[in-house]
């Protein structure tokens, strides 16, 4: 079957209902123009993700031929002057087929395309082009960002399809190309990872950043990169503050005009938090459609919801009470609180979004509000939470999601007697169904799991812990993935620019853009690992301060 309009229709539909997707993507921000390749990139794979999930569309040539390029311009690689039989969009079709199909050189391509007459019509091709044309073409017309843009192309349209279960006309590499057979390496040392890093991180920046926009209209003097780049250099720093900061990049930083720091400071404060966190989501979605071309990345997997707390607040919180709103741990003490969600167990940790915790918000709104954007970006099978979330109407919600989840119990009267009995019986672990009210004479159906800790520090019953799960305790073992949400947090709060202020926004912004940094880190470390080790293990061979070196280099400052 091929494409028809309707079958178009619906996936150019299916893209604009996506909320964290913005398609074309120069029109989503004023990084890219209509002659951005890597704008062009992030679009074929865009569309590639969900043109190959319809039910018509199971040909890879189909879609090359059907994807839209009317809006790139792309005469600016485009190293011809004067009057060309070819047109460029025609060209750039033809090359990728010929990339899909692994073809080392232009015969091959020749013969296949006298053979299809049919293809030939929908390529837009009169004559098939001789060899010496398509090698002038490819070697003296195409620029080489053009020609590496038509091979990350290929590389994507392949792994989207195979992905969707449509037969490819050959097994794409899914990890980033060899670089000086570096892969053989059992053991790299800093340089040799350094050295896999710089590019990888150079790539990925320039893939997650053009999500962000400040929406300051036309006619700015200075770039808009250059307010990300502050903003980066700031993660850089540990407690550096905007001013402070601003007056330092001035010098470090190699560009000719840069904010100031109360310039920037209001441009993010101007900015809402639904924009933060569309914004936010938009980067991860990219940074995701990075990391996800690799075998060793899980779409299939587990997720942690959980709160962290800023440091305590010690100044007047009068106007802002339902803001700042104290700690978990129920002290005197007050703080700002965020809520995220992050990928755990065999995924890449990365942070899929985060959001602020208000006064009067329920627990169930918080995790229906970051499932949501979880569900959307990633397939999930689990949940995984504190027990703060132990409200049956949440574990309830979970589950007609079609969601498994484990969560510790709260002990009560009777989870007390429960673990008093088995401390007497010398039981290490008990399981029993319960019935949790929801009202209305309706029921939550759960299992409590008791599992004595190992080395507990008591010799009462509290050597035992309660979970709930609805899948029983077969999936208690995964609670110990948990962990990682926690660290997470300790480095996402080193990454964090210092402020006193307490805008709202901009504190919950200066958070959000630490995750991503967190999250570029994590992913960076992936594809490094991938490349030098074939495997990724989940302590990192890429440190942070590696990978924060690395977007100094990138954004300028070094």
């Amino acid at each position: 079957m091929v494409a028809i309009r309707e079958s178009r229709r619906t996936v150019f539909r299916r893209i604009a209902q996506r909320t964290h997707v913005e398609w074309p993507v120069y029109d989503a921000t004023p990084v890219y123009d209509r002659s951005t390749l890597a704008g062009l990139e992030s679009d074929i794979r865009t569309v590639s993700q969900t043109w190959f999930r319809h039910d018509r569309h199971v040909s890879v040539e189909n879609f090359v031929c059907s994807l839209p390029l009317a809006y790139f311009v792309f005469a600016a690689h485009d190293r011809y002057v004067g009057a060309t039989r070819y047109e460029m969009d025609t060209l750039f079709r033809v090359f990728v087929l010929k990339e899909c199909h692994g073809w080392e050189h232009e015969t091959a391509l020749i013969e296949y395309l006298e053979r299809r007459p049919a293809l030939c019509d929908q390529l837009d091709l009169e004559t098939v082009p001789n060899q010496s044309t398509l090698w002038r073409s490819w070697h003296n017309r195409f620029t080489a960002e053009l020609r590496s843009t038509v091979e990350t192309a290929a590389r994507t349209i392949l792994i989207k399809a195979q992905n969707a279960g449509v037969t490819v006309p050959r097994k794409p590499e899914r990890h980033l190309p060899s670089r000086g057979g570096k892969e053989d390496e059992s053991d790299p040392d800093n340089r040799t990872v350094l050295d896999e890093a710089a590019p990888i991180t150079d790539h990925i920046s320039r893939v997650v950043f053009p999500a962000f926009s400040l929406n300051r209209g036309d006619g700015c003097e200075i770039h808009e990169n250059a307010y990300w780049d502050l903003q980066t250099y700031l993660g850089l720093r540990e407690r550096l503050a905007v001013n402070e900061g601003a007056r330092s990049f001035v010098y470090e930083s190699m560009r000719e005009r840069t904010p100031l720091g109360h310039v920037h400071r209001e441009h993010i404060r101007d900015l809402s938090i639904e924009q933060t966190r569309e914004m936010y989501r938009q980067a991860v979605d990219r940074l995701l459609g990075e990391v996800s071309e690799t075998e060793q990345f899980f779409r299939a997997g587990i997720i942690a919801i959980d709160i962290t707390e800023a440091d305590s607040f010690t100044g007047v919180r009068t106007g802002h009470e339902d803001e700042i709103i104290g700690t978990k741990e129920k002290t005197d003490e007050y703080a700002y609180q965020w809520a995220t969600v992050q990928l755990v167990g065999n995924a890449i940790p990365i942070v899929l979004d985060a959001r602020p915790v208000r006064r009067g918000e329920s627990r169930k709104e918080i995790v229906e509000d970051l499932l949501n954007s979880a569900e959307e970006l990633v397939h999930v099978d689990n949940v995984l939470m504190d027990r703060e979330f132990d409200s049956q109407h949440v574990l309830e919600m979970i589950s007609q999601r079609g969601l498994s989840y484990v969560v510790p119990k709260r002990m009560q009267t009777s989870e007390r007697a429960q673990a008093k009995r088995l401390l007497q019986r010398d039981d290490d672990r008990y399981e029993a169904d319960r019935k949790l009210h929801l009202g209305n004479n309706e029921w939550h159906e759960t299992t409590l799991i008791y599992r004595r800790k190992e080395n507990a520090e008591h010799d009462d019953h509290r050597q035992y812990s309660v979970f709930m799960s609805n899948h029983g305790g077969s999936f208690l073992t995964e609670y110990a993935y948990r962990w990682e949400i926690e660290s997470g947090y300790r480095s996402i709060k080193r990454f964090m620019a210092a402020t006193t202020s307490k805008d709202f926004g901009l504190r919950f912004f200066y958070f959000a853009f630490a995750c991503l940094l967190y999250s570029i880190w994590r992913a960076v470390d992936a594809l490094v690992q991938v490349e030098l080790t074939g495997e990724y293990e989940h302590s990192p061979l890429v440190t942070a301060d590696n990978t924060l070196t690395l977007l100094k280099k990138e954004t300028g400052i070094g």
